[in-house]
């Protein structure tokens, strides 16, 4: 499991700030706190886990499901953490 966490901007942009690997069955608490310590003070706090084996299908499965569709067809998912761009 890759937990994402990061920050969506006005624009519909999800920046991606941080990328960490989880055991499949990571007590949710555990997850909890880690988004609680990387989101600490950011009003526009993102955070998903998904369920992959790896940071790069991470990165687009969250582009799929939390920027593309919202419709925003400029909407982009940049990705601090290894420096990708998924926009398609």
């Amino acid at each position: 499991m890759i937990l994402l966490t990061g920050i969506r901007h006005s624009g519909g942009n999800l920046v991606i700030e941080s990328s960490r690997e989880f055991s499949d069955g990571t007590p949710d608490e555990e997850l909890d706190s880690v988004v609680d310590q990387e989101l600490e003070g950011k009003a526009n706090g993102w955070a998903a886990s998904f369920l992959v084996d790896s940071h790069r299908p991470a990165c687009q499965e969250a582009y799929e499901v939390y920027v593309r569709e919202f419709g925003d067809d400029n909407a982009k998912l940049i990705d601090n953490v290894w420096g990708v761009l998924v926009d398609d």
